[in-house]
């Protein structure tokens, strides 16, 4: 007689896996959401995919990794004691005299300046720039993928920052309601009143920001797009049996709202947060378009449509910045819907029956 091992439990719940079955069943948004996820993972690795520094270098019998260590260009043989200019011929032909150097799919970085360009700069697309150069002669792709990495991380890092705080404030508002929440509401609404994207330019323009002088500026605006749902669950359930028993067993307030009104709340939170990481990375790209976000040279896809409008006779530049915002916010926008639709509990049942 076989001994047949008993069926492994799944560590998810059944209405997990309903709405990983309903999120599946949007195929748009599901395929959307992989499409996205591996430019991300790929644009992570942007110093392995475009630089001006090779991966790898043999010279002499020894390896060397430029992109980890910085080397002086006597160390090849050179005259100066500065870091190598690995592009420069000069430099070039020393390491190749007693070795070899493995370069990058694109050899520029984002600072990358072609001083080889057959025509003036900004040239057209050819062999060597894939989609050619901007008014300063740096290579578009390469401009491409570390400013689609920059403008990610800083939507997602803005997202979850101002959820975290507007989670937090929506349960204080709806948990205790009465004068508490009168008086944020009060609070909220002054300050959503205030005209956000002409107090950050103003700001902006006092002091020159950073990555993430940038980022705490926006967040002093961007954390109350989920004050009102998170308040709305919290009224709606504050007064619930499962609350009241939990309050008479003596749990106190924090406990409450964490452990037992929160997990509800977040149904409804999580289904607006890639639309609000939309809204980030498009209020970054305006921002840099109009000149007051990240610092000039920085890789961004603001800035390349600033260029594309400021050089009208290089189309390749406004176009390319144009469908690289046009992909990515609409896979965003149709993962967000996936996201919807499998947190809604009608077409949930209706995809866990055909799953």
């Amino acid at each position: 007689m076989v001994h047949t091992p008993p069926p492994t439990k799944s560590r998810l719940s059944p209405m997990t896996r309903r709405r990983l079955a309903s999120f599946r069943q949007n195929r748009r948004g599901y395929w959307s959401f992989w499409i996205f996820a591996v430019l991300f993972i790929i644009s992570l690795f942007a110093e392995f995919i475009a630089n001006d520094k090779p991966l790898l270098i043999r010279y002499d019998g020894l390896f060397y990794v430029p992109i980890f260590n910085s080397y002086a260009e006597t160390v090849f043989g050179g005259e100066f004691e500065t870091e190598a200019e690995y592009r420069d011929p000069f430099v070039a032909d020393l390491i190749n005299e007693k070795g070899w150097m493995v370069w990058p799919l694109i050899p520029f970085s984002y600072q990358t300046i072609n001083y080889d360009l057959p025509v003036p700069a900004p040239a057209p697309p050819s062999a060597v720039n894939w989609l050619g150069t901007d008014d300063q002669g740096r290579d578009v792709v390469a401009r491409l993928i570390y400013g689609f990495r920059i403008s990610v991380l800083f939507g997602l890092t803005l997202t979850v920052l101002s959820s975290l705080i507007g989670i937090a404030a929506g349960a204080v508002q709806g948990y205790f309601g009465g004068l508490t929440d009168l008086l944020f509401q009060r609070g909220i609404e002054i300050w959503q009143g205030m005209p956000t994207l002409y107090l950050i330019i103003i700001m902006a323009s006092v002091v020159e920001p950073n990555f993430w002088w940038l980022l705490g500026l926006m967040l002093l605006f961007s954390w109350m797009q989920l004050v009102g749902v998170v308040r709305a669950e919290f009224l709606r359930a504050r007064n619930f049996d499962y609350v009241r028993a939990a309050r008479a067993l003596g749990a106190n307030d924090v406990v409450i709202m964490a452990k037992h009104v929160l997990p509800n709340a977040m149904v409804a939170t999580l289904t607006f947060l890639p639309f609000i990481l939309n809204g980030s990375i498009t209020t970054l790209t305006a921002l840099d378009f109009l000149g007051f976000g990240l610092p000039p040279g920085s890789p961004s896809l603001g800035e390349l449509l600033a260029q594309g409008k400021a050089n009208l006779q290089a189309p390749w530049l406004g176009l390319t910045a144009f469908f690289v915002l046009a992909i990515m916010l609409s896979l965003l926008v149709f993962v967000g819907e996936a996201v919807r639709d499998a947190f809604d509990p009608r077409k949930t049942t209706v995809a866990y029956r055909t799953a």
